[in-house]
């Protein structure tokens, strides 16, 4: 497993499928901050709770410069159906080898239900206009995490 991203390191950059299958590159971002969440699965409860918070949080994160990506390993037609289904609009991107996920650490050993398991450590980055880790959150809960980031980003 990779190490965990510290604050100050430079955010993997990596170019992946979105909802249409469209290719999306962190590097197309340069110039804007940037939350990049990686959760679990679409259309699950604590999934769409995260992705609804961060949609309705949008109007206050573009007047703050901040551009927002989820990234999970659901594939393009299942991210299109969660994209319709909550009406998210901004980018769901696919990443079914896990590659992203294993730059950022956000897969690997974790706990659930007591349970030791290999899977998706829900995580969030807010990146700098450069492409640097300006704050790392791993292990988040899917509930109140987006009020926490707009509390650290002053919203």
């Amino acid at each position: 497993m990779t190490d965990r991203l510290e604050q100050g390191a430079p955010a993997p950059d990596f170019t992946l499928p979105d909802a249409d299958g469209t290719p999306v590159s962190l590097s197309d971002f340069r110039g804007h901050k940037v939350i990049v969440y990686f959760y679990p699965a679409a259309m699950t409860p604590g999934c769409t709770k995260e992705s609804v918070d961060f949609e309705a949080s949008l109007p206050d994160l573009a007047e703050a410069g901040v551009k927002v990506i989820g990234i999970s390993p659901d594939k393009p037609e299942k991210l299109a159906k969660f994209r319709d289904r909550d009406n998210l609009t901004f980018p769901l991107l696919s990443d079914p080898e896990k590659k992203v996920l294993e730059s950022y650490a956000a897969f690997g050993e974790k706990m659930l239900y007591g349970k030791r398991i290999i899977g998706v450590i829900r995580s969030t980055f807010l990146i700098d206009e450069e492409g640097a880790v300006l704050k790392p959150y791993y292990n988040v809960k899917a509930t109140g995490h987006v009020a926490r980031l707009r509390k650290d980003l002053g919203l």
